[in-house]
């Protein structure tokens, strides 16, 4: 059952939980469209604005898209590269550093509340507990503040890595395990006879293999996973590719032969790329099975040509294999054995029945950022949970939201007090990890929000 529309009204007020990249977009494009003021909630002051993708990076990091389609703004598509320019840091087709997004994302903050004095109000701390009415919403923060609002918004990001079988604080030590490589600095202690297997081959154990190199490590890196696949590269100097206008018809295993098919006649980037604006139809148009299907089988190759390593990164990774220093292997963990300079691991490798034995000094846990509710340790998530607010999307990759960005509570009933928007959406729409993505659902919600009557399109 669903709860009527509820109109916008002049004095509203939006709660924001969470002040990453999705946080923060909302409250820009609230004050942007003249819509209600908003108290932004972040617990970690150094990722206002920037989240962990553009916090914790190492200024060697560079974004895995180019900067001319790297706008926050869907009505200002050049807005990123006037930015650049300005500053003389690159153009339209430059891969830049992540730490200098953040910069940008943190100077677009402070310029939206200098142009509306006392709309924003922003605050450190942790929220424990939302409860909502018809009469509106409150916030409690972990030191009993109370914060009430007309709506609130759940921008929360990314969970953390969920262990992987047989590894954890229970099965090894803390020096041996990092769970996660962006809360440590995964290089302390480590030396050049040492070796660090990453839990991954995906963009997570990329940034964990360069972070190590950055860091000094002359060791060995091995990055283990499932499959074994690698991200692979942008490649400079493609033709413009237009945009398919309709999605291709028949189920996901009738696109995936669709694109293969393409790729035969113009290269699998232009297959992959002119594709991008069906993704959430093609989506919004599969059964669960058919979901499912793809996560199973498809999802890992589909990660590794749509989210491709900018040239340069995908020159210093190459390298570090050629030199032997890093290796990416297909394989299955069976067995780890703590010791006293690390760890043993045990592994298959893909395709055999030969069990190899990796004496590690570090292992990083790189299976990248979750969305898993039933697994979540986040104090908020967890008391929503058990309250019935919120429920996990069938698939489990986040929270169960409807086409309106309105999370859908145990019962299967949505209001119109309580949003989410960022990663933890991707069950209803699959693709909402990327800027391209998110800059355009903080638009339409924050539209929502205010009350606003006009239509405006990304690149209008």
């Amino acid at each position: 059952m669903n709860a009527p529309t509820r109109i916008a009204a002049p004095g509203d007020h939006v709660l924001i939980v969470g002040g990453g990249f999705s946080g923060t977009l909302l409250a820009i494009n609230l004050l942007r469209h003249e819509g209600p003021g908003a108290t932004l909630i972040e617990r970690r002051p150094s990722q206002v604005a920037r989240g962990v993708a553009y916090s914790a990076a190492h200024p060697s990091h560079l974004l895995n898209v180019r900067a001319g389609n790297m706008s926050a703004l869907p009505d200002e598509p050049d807005h990123f590269v006037r930015w650049l320019a300005s500053r003389g840091e690159g153009g339209r087709t430059s891969f830049v550093p992540r730490t200098t997004y953040g910069a940008y994302l943190r100077e677009m903050l402070d310029a939206a509340c200098a142009r509306a004095p006392g709309r924003l109000r922003l605050i450190e701390g942790e929220a424990v507990d939302l409860r909502h009415d018809q009469g509106g919403v409150a916030l409690t923060l972990a030191d009993g503040e109370e914060i009430a609002g007309d709506a609130a918004v759940l921008a929360v990001g990314n969970l953390p890595p969920h262990d992987p079988p047989g590894l954890g604080a229970d099965s090894l030590p803390p020096s041996c395990y990092s769970p996660d490589p962006w809360a440590v600095d995964i290089g302390e202690g480590l030396g050049d006879d040492d070796t660090a297997v990453l839990i991954g081959t995906g963009l997570t154990a990329v940034d964990a293999a360069l972070l190590l190199d950055a860091g000094g490590f002359g060791g060995r890196i091995l990055a283990l996973s499932r499959r074994g696949l690698a991200p692979h590269r942008h490649q400079d100097g493609l033709p413009h590719c237009d945009p398919v206008l309709e999605r291709p018809s028949g189920p996901l295993s009738a696109v995936v032969a669709h694109v293969r098919a393409r790729a035969a006649e113009a290269g699998w980037r232009t297959a992959v790329d002119e594709l991008r604006p069906m993704t959430h139809i093609m989506w919004g148009a599969a059964t669960g099975p058919e979901r499912a299907r793809f996560l199973r089988h498809a999802r890992p190759y589909w990660d590794i040509h749509r989210h491709r390593l900018a040239p340069a990164i995908a020159n210093r990774i190459d390298a570090l294999v050629s030199e032997g220093r890093l290796t990416f292997a297909g394989g299955k963990p069976v067995g780890i054995e703590a010791h006293a300079r690390g760890a043993t691991l045990r592994w298959r490798p893909r395709g055999t029945a030969q069990l190899v034995e990796t004496r590690a000094a570090r292992i990083v846990n790189c299976t990248g950022p979750q969305g898993d509710l039933l697994r979540s340790r986040e104090p908020l998530l967890r008391r929503l949970l058990d309250a019935g607010a919120i429920r996990p999307d069938p698939l489990r990759l986040g929270l169960d939201v409807d086409a309106q960005s309105r999370i859908v509570n145990q019962d299967g009933a949505v209001s119109d007090r309580l949003h989410a928007i960022g990663p933890m959406t991707r069950g209803g729409v699959w693709e909402i990890v990327a800027v391209p993505d998110i800059r355009w659902q903080s638009w339409n919600l924050a539209r929502r929000l205010s009350n606003a009557q006009w239509v405006g399109g990304e690149g209008l």
